[in-house]
């Protein structure tokens, strides 16, 4: 099985394609992936990007089987650009579309830590987050200010944390490498329902907040 992977949640747009086998213990593997750090960018270089993934594989658009694309919690203009890429092709292709949640893609690289704290930014002096033990999400993702959130996890017992660096350094755990998610983290966490081959859940954006961008006609309420 190929998949497409996209993921636009941080400033670092993720694309790749990962080949999946049904062997028990099999892990997948990236056939092609590119990942680009950019504040705005995210419509101008993702189909580029999944071009260039394609062609680097040496495959064309109609020999994937399946999109993954990373839900966030995000911010609203990047991250609907790749819901909106990921369903695109999707339903070009008559391709299933499964949404998984950006920051598990990031702790499904840290698997091996018993308790995991990821953060990335959220802006607005804020940060998205979310808890983990034993690889599985037992608090969040939400947003907050990293001084709340740090009062909250007050004598709690957390092994390591990764995401966003000049956010993760805000609080005193050990620093993991992973920043970002990776086309494999991103896949990994949908690997149960690509391989039992249940229908995708409807694409749902975790923005967390309302956007800043508002309607003039909702501008006095």
């Amino acid at each position: 099985m190929l998949v497409l992977a996209i993921d636009t949640a941080t400033p670092e747009v993720v694309t790749g394609i990962v080949e999946v086998t049904a062997e028990i213990g099999e892990a997948p593997t990236v056939r092609a992936q590119r990942s680009e750090v950019t504040t705005r960018g995210h419509a101008e270089i993702l189909t580029t990007r999944i071009l260039e993934c394609l062609d680097e594989a040496g495959l064309a658009r109609s020999d994937l089987d399946a999109v993954v694309v990373g839900q966030g919690p995000g911010p609203f203009t990047g991250l609907r650009v790749g819901l909106a890429t990921g369903a695109a092709f999707g339903d070009a292709l008559g391709l299933p579309v499964h949404g998984v949640c950006s920051l598990d893609a990031i702790a499904a690289q840290a698997t091996d830590v018993a308790s995991l704290l990821v953060v990335t930014d959220a802006r607005r002096r804020e940060v998205y987050w979310a808890r983990y033990a034993q690889g599985v999400r037992t608090h969040g993702p939400d947003v907050v200010a990293p001084a709340e959130l740090g009062a909250g996890l007050v004598g709690e017992s957390i092994d390591a944390s990764v995401g966003s660096p000049s956010h993760t350094s805000l609080f005193e755990y050990p620093v993991l490498t992973p920043t970002a998610p990776t086309a494999v983290g991103l896949v990994s966490v949908a690997l149960p329902d690509l391989l039992s081959g249940v229908a995708p859940k409807p694409l749902i954006p975790l923005y967390l907040r309302r956007p800043d961008a508002v309607e003039l006609k909702d501008r006095k309420k």
